[in-house]
């Protein structure tokens, strides 16, 4: 990684779960129990609550849209 790249790198936010729950109008109950079956965008538990990239959040989102008609 030369200098110009590492100044203009960022790393993506993790989200919390109430971020989530907020952004996708869910309660935080749901996103636990789609954790819990491997459902829902992918999680990273950090000690003992739940982190969301950004990203995957997104990646989810577009993977359960519907197709355009």
């Amino acid at each position: 990684m030369n200098a110009s790249t590492a100044a203009e790198w960022r790393p993506d936010p993790l989200l919390t779960i109430d971020d989530v729950a907020t952004w996708l109008g869910k309660p935080k109950n749901t996103l636990y129990a789609w954790h819990s079956r491997g459902k829902g965008p992918r999680a990273i538990r950090v000690g003992n609550t739940l982190r969301y990239r950004r990203s995957e959040v997104d990646r989810w989102l577009d993977a359960h849209t519907d197709p355009e008609h």
